[in-house]
């Protein structure tokens, strides 16, 4: 019994060691007010107001606070916070190479389309 006491222990400070109730709550909060920023400015600044206008530099602050709340709930809630530094580079390196590989199909995606709608395959004669 005295093993299985030992692992549960060990278990518990592994899991939870910065993970109290005053954090989980400090990051909610957090995530709530990006949240809500987020909304006063689609629906406040945006439609409402008029200050901001639909374009490229609307979206760069839509994709920034998207990528802060991401970090937060990687970093907090799925603990990746609290792991070793090799892991938390070994999931860092992946998720590069992923947005990476999408950039990379998104651009020869585009390509194709423009051949096959400029060249098409069959062509009427």
């Amino acid at each position: 019994m005295s093993n299985h006491d030992h692992i549960e222990s060990h278990d518990a400070h592994a899991h939870g060691e910065g993970m109290d109730k005053k954090r989980i709550w400090s990051v909610f909060f957090i995530l709530l007010a990006l949240t809500a920023l987020e909304f006063l400015i689609a629906l406040g600044f945006v439609h409402h107001w008029g200050i901001l206008h639909k374009g490229t530099m609307l979206n760069v602050i839509y994709i920034v606070l998207t990528l802060v709340k991401a970090f937060y709930i990687v970093a907090f809630f799925m603990h990746l916070k609290f792991e070793k530094s090799g892991f938390i580079l070994t999931v860092g390196i992946v998720f590069l190479f992923i947005i990476y590989f999408i950039v990379l199909m998104m651009i020869e995606g585009g390509h194709l389309h423009d051949s096959f709608t400029h060249q098409p395959i069959f062509p009427h004669k």
